[in-house]
């Protein structure tokens, strides 16, 4: 009684925030999961997709030219040089390699709480992304398949101090000059590159892309990825260290990088990711079991080129 009328003498004669909450709807979001990424290079890369889970990467051996040819105005010869271009007689295949996860949830849960959010559905889109995440991973530090552990020894480069520079990636360009699609770096490597074109007082054009805004050099934009590790981290904290940087011709036809994954498979739930339903237990949690297949072909040695060990932590004092 004495708090009522404390409460009116101090001008607070009203309805408590406390009390109105517990009539009021809350607006709330679907789950925010902070580890998620655009997943740039799963956009940028062609994808080819496979029958069997293998795929054949047939070449020419190769030579200055594959086949003598006539080619004259006036005839010094009447012989046209025969010959036939050689093939590689154990080519390298592919096999896909899977990603996979169990989802467990409790039907009750489902049942209780499925408004305004399906628990269902927001559980696989999360173990989603999640397998999406870690394709990308895969898609470049992969032993067997991964981008980096399968560039030419001639492609891959060191910059020319520490720190990259518009004449190193000017130096990769050389690498792939046949149709290069997108480099690809670290967000600290990209800051570190802006920072040195700053410096120079050649600062990049940005475009927007695939519904995205890159900066770009020589018409190329700069794709950012923390897959491409800092010194083995995908956020350091340090203010130096150490990465690589890629530059990637993607495509079939231009015989570049390509993407793997099975197709036409059963449950699919999107591009190479089956979603099977396992059953209820007799506790009532329903089980689904996720699959990712993938991997990725490099079809020509100057498809791509790295370079390597590039300093992320060069500042300026540009006072």
């Amino acid at each position: 009684m004495a708090n009522e009328e404390s409460k009116q003498i101090n001008g607070l004669n009203a309805l408590e925030a406390n009390a109105a909450y517990n009539l009021a709807n809350v607006t709330k979001t679907r789950p925010q999961y902070g580890a998620l990424t655009p997943k740039w290079l799963t956009k940028f890369l062609e994808f080819k997709g496979l029958e069997t889970g293998i795929y054949r990467v047939n070449k020419v051996v190769e030579g200055e030219t594959p086949l003598d040819v006539l080619c004259s105005q006036t005839k010094k010869s009447d012989i046209i040089p025969a010959g036939y271009v050689k093939y590689e007689t154990e080519p390298r295949e592919y096999r896909l390699s899977s990603i996979s996860t169990i989802i467990n949830i409790n039907t009750a849960i489902e049942d209780l709480y499925s408004s305004p959010y399906d628990q269902a559905q927001e559980q696989l889109s999360l173990a989603v992304e999640s397998l999406r995440e870690r394709q990308e991973s895969q898609l470049i530090n992969n032993d067997d398949y991964g981008l980096l552990k399968n560039i030419a020894p001639a492609q891959r480069i060191q910059p020319l101090n520490e720190a990259p520079t518009p004449d190193d990636l000017d130096e990769l360009i050389t690498k792939v000059w046949k149709e290069p699609s997108f480099f690809l770096a670290h967000p600290r490597a990209i800051a570190a590159f802006e920072r040195e074109c700053t410096k120079r007082g050649v600062p990049p054009v940005v475009a927007n892309i695939a519904g995205g805004v890159f900066l770009t050099w020589r018409g190329i934009p700069i794709v950012p990825t923390d897959k491409l590790l800092v010194d083995g981290l995908k956020n350091p904290t340090a203010k130096s260290g150490k990465t690589n940087i890629l530059l990637i011709r993607t495509g079939e036809e231009k015989r570049g990088v390509l993407g793997l994954f099975q197709a036409g498979m059963k449950n699919e739930h999107s591009r190479g990711l089956s979603v099977r339903f396992r059953g209820i237990d007799d506790k009532g949690v329903a089980s689904y079991l996720l699959s990712l297949y993938c991997s990725a072909a490099i079809l020509a040695d100057d498809a791509i080129a790295v370079l390597e060990d590039v300093e992320v932590g060069e500042y300026y004092d540009y006072n």
